[in-house]
C-alpha cells in the first residue's frame, strides 16, 4: 500500500513540472521576442531585427524573392528604413509550441512615411512565423511570411 502511495506521489510531481508550464515560458518568450523586432522596427534598427532571424532564415515578404540569411534581412529592412519613417503595431493572435519548434500566426499595422515626399501609406497584413529554440534556449525565426489584408 505504501509503494501505490509513493508511485502516485510522484506521478503527480512529474505532472505538475512538465508540460504546461514549460509551454507557457515558451510561450512568453516568442512573444517577447517579436515584440522587440517590433520595437526594433520603429527604432529603425534593421540589425536587431536580423538578429532575431536563425543563421539561415528565410524571409517571403510579398512581391519578393525569398531572402535567406541574417545578413539578407538586415539588408532588406535597412532598405526601408533609408527610405521611410517607420510604424509597427504586431502582435500573436496564436502561438503554438510543439518541443523546440514553433509558430506565430499574428496581425501587422504599418505606417511608412517616405522621408523626402512624406506620403504615407498603411496596410494591414496577416503574417506567419516560423520559429525554433536555440541550444541556448532563445527563440529566433526560421520562417517569416506576411501578405497584405485587404
Amino acid at each position: 500500500m505504501k509503494l501505490h502511495y509513493i508511485l502516485l506521489l510522484l506521478f503527480i510531481i512529474a505532472a505538475c513540472t512538465t508540460g504546461e508550464d514549460g509551454v507557457g515560458d515558451a510561450v512568453t518568450k516568442i512573444e517577447n521576442m517579436s515584440a522587440d523586432r517590433a520595437v526594433a522596427f520603429n527604432d529603425g534598427d534593421a540589425s536587431r531585427i536580423a538578429e532575431h532571424f536563425s543563421e539561415n532564415g528565410l524571409l517571403m515578404a510579398p512581391d519578393s524573392e525569398t531572402l535567406t540569411g541574417q545578413s539578407a534581412v538586415e539588408g532588406y529592412y535597412q532598405s526601408i528604413f533609408d527610405e521611410y519613417e517607420t510604424s509597427l503595431d504586431s502582435y500573436y493572435e496564436e502561438v503554438q509550441v510543439s518541443g523546440d519548434l514553433a509558430y506565430g500566426r499574428g496581425i501587422a499595422d504599418v505606417r511608412l512615411v517616405h522621408k523626402t515626399t512624406g506620403d504615407t501609406t498603411y496596410s494591414r497584413s496577416k503574417y506567419l512565423n516560423i520559429l525554433q529554440k536555440t541550444d541556448t534556449g532563445e527563440w529566433v525565426t526560421t520562417h517569416d511570411i506576411w501578405n497584405t489584408v485587404k
